[in-house]
């Protein structure tokens, strides 16, 4: 699929519901200030830092998917101020980000810092997937070996346009080890939000003897 034309410029959708709640001006001022249609190299900087993305992504007839990915720092290469790319690995088969994209190219990344300097990172731009050995030969990214995986496919992506999502409401969280204990009295993933509940004990049958006001002593 060729990718779509996208210049960075403000939807209709934003414009009218910007002159409905008079926030043109401020607008006006956030796009001049902050959206930019490269990544600055503060930018570069910081996603090479960060161990987590969020992204969405739509199928052709823009039905919408949200995912999560993770690892090391930088997992999410900037190979240059147009151009990051990221790896795929095995997962539960359905590949619900990966298909979208062969429809739709469009794709929207957020980073966000959430323990030290609480900012985000909003990117969207065009995607397309490309096998590992593809990847890795033309732009020599070396393969990844976190947990003795090895990518499926990458993630190619061109930016159209980067901005910040601000501090404000980004709570403070702090890495902390995975409490084995609570772990295995959990459900498994795959049936973690389908399994029966346990059921509720039964209440307490009423009292049905006389009342008699408790003692102060």
């Amino acid at each position: 699929m060729n990718t779509p034309h996208h210049d960075g410029t403000p939807s209709l959708g934003e414009r009218l519901l910007q002159q409905q709640m008079g926030t043109t001006e401020r607008a006006d001022d956030f796009y001049a200030r902050q959206v930019h249609g490269e990544l600055t190299p503060s930018m570069r900087e910081f996603i090479a830092r960060q161990p987590m993305v969020f992204l969405s992504t739509a199928d052709a007839r823009g039905n919408c998917d949200t995912s999560f990915r993770a690892g090391p720092p930088g997992f999410v290469q900037v190979l240059d101020e147009h151009t990051l790319t990221y790896p795929e690995y095995r997962g539960n088969g359905v590949l619900a980000s990966a298909g979208n994209i062969t429809e739709n190219p469009h794709i929207g990344l957020l980073f966000m810092d959430f323990s030290e300097h609480h900012i985000g990172l909003h990117v969207n731009g065009a995607a397309h997937l490309r096998a590992a050995t593809e990847q890795q030969a033309h732009d020599r990214i070396p393969t990844p070996t976190g947990a003795g995986r090895t990518p499926q496919m990458w993630i190619h992506i061109t930016v159209h346009e980067a901005y910040i999502h601000c501090s404000k409401h980004i709570p403070h969280l702090q890495a902390a080890p995975r409490e084995r204990d609570a772990a295995r009295n959990r459900p498994k993933d795959a049936v973690y939000f389908t399994a029966p509940q346990p059921e509720a004990p039964a209440s307490a049958a009423p009292y049905q003897g006389t009342h008699r006001a408790p003692s102060r002593w």
